[in-house]
């Protein structure tokens, strides 16, 4: 979107900066935006996640060339993160803990080590048409998502076995002092976790997660409208071993129509006509949905009046029924006559004084009532001030 801030002006680089220059960046981002230090503060809380989104993308080469490329629409089906579904915890769950930030002010969480963390969610955009709205429509996706790695059970280490951090003695938690303050962050060795991999398994090179794509098929409803989100349950990436996966959201995009413009569930479109079809009547054709539909035009019609073609809209995703189809005629003067066109106008335009245009006629006489008695009014001052 034109007015949609960049991921660099989120994290406040240029576009050529660095990957440690990012990383810089996004840790203080994180610790200046951190829920512990903005307690109650939504749009800091808003701004934290931004910052999390921006790093996961500039922080990846693949996405980040994508980007550059082709702004966050290239970004689609890239198998995203769903930040704005995810709270602090899931969120350094993902990477945060690389930088030993954790609960940075003893604000949130226990002393023990964080338990197996559920699966990050991930979000995925679907273009539809609004025929597919109209009828619903199966579509096919392809994601990216992290898997437990089968070499090591997602465990991360060679011999399937992690050892206990020796920086925390296994609670999973550091504390520092400053001040009168006693500050309390996850173990950055470990990551809160209270155990460290002492020889890391090849395949997942430790993580104990290794992405793959994965097709699948969304069910859209008839009648979603433009933005709003599916969720699938237990379908994002995967969770460390122990705990559930995350959730997936295929955000709807609907494509604009070139005739038929969305109200809700009714559809409106604007279908031209001649001046001889207006005012002496024809049988038109209209878009539809389903495809072109006759309407029959009255005699009399004027510029900007409506025709329904009832139950012929969109079908109405809560409440059931369908809207309709609103027909505005607008009603085209042509730019070029032909001589024989315009000798026609012509006599038409000499039987405009006898009464064949009532409700202009009636206008011009109120028009010309209105500067008569304006004039008198006028006279009648002036006489008075004579005297």
């Amino acid at each position: 979107m034109p007015n949609e801030e960049s991921y660099y002006d989120v994290l406040g680089v240029g576009r050529d900066a660095s990957p440690e220059e990012i990383r810089r960046s996004y840790r203080r981002c994180a610790i200046k935006y951190h829920p512990d230090r903005n307690p109650g503060d939504k749009q800091a809380e808003a701004r934290f996640k931004q910052c999390a989104e921006a790093y996961e993308v500039l922080s990846d080469t693949d996405k980040r060339h994508r980007y550059d490329q082709f702004g966050r629409a290239g970004l689609r089906g890239a198998g995203l993160h769903d930040w704005a579904h995810m709270d602090v915890h899931d969120i350094f769950s993902v990477f945060g803990n690389l930088f030993g930030l954790g609960d940075l002010f003893g604000g949130v969480g226990g002393g023990g080590p964080v338990g197996p963390r559920q699966g990050a969610s991930l979000r995925c955009a679907l273009e539809v048409t609004l025929e597919e709205v109209a009828r619903g429509a199966n579509k096919t996706i392809e994601i990216r998502r992290e898997e437990l790695c089968e070499a090591c059970r997602g465990s991360g280490a060679a011999s399937g076995r992690r050892d206990r951090c020796a920086t925390c003695a296994g609670t999973g938690r550091v504390q520092r002092a400053s001040g009168f303050f006693r500050m309390v962050s996850d173990c950055p060795a470990c990551g809160g976790r209270g155990s460290v991999v002492a020889q890391p398994c090849a395949e997942c090179k430790g993580r104990g997660f290794v992405p793959k794509k994965r097709t699948m098929e969304i069910q859209v409803p008839a009648g979603i409208e433009d933005g709003q989100r599916i969720r699938y349950a237990g379908q994002g990436g995967a969770g460390e071993p122990g705990a559930p996966r995350g959730d997936l959201y295929a955000e709807v995009h609907v494509e604009p129509h070139p005739f038929l413009e969305r109200h809700g569930c009714d559809l409106v479109c604007q279908v031209p006509v001649s001046i001889s079809q207006a005012a002496l009547g024809a049988e038109i054709q209209v878009p539809t949905l389903d495809g072109p539909q006759s309407l029959t035009v009255e005699r009399a019609t004027q510029s900007g009046d409506l025709f329904r073609l009832q139950g012929k809209g969109l079908p109405d995703v809560h409440a059931g029924g369908r809207g309709d189809i609103l027909v505005q005629v607008v009603v085209e003067v042509p730019k070029r006559l032909s001589a024989r066109q315009e000798e026609l106008l012509r006599e038409l335009a000499k039987t405009e004084e006898k009464g064949v245009l009532p409700h202009r006629e009636s206008f011009l006489e109120k028009l010309a009532k209105h500067f008569r008695q304006g004039n008198d009014r006028a006279k009648k001052a002036k006489g008075g001030r004579k005297r």
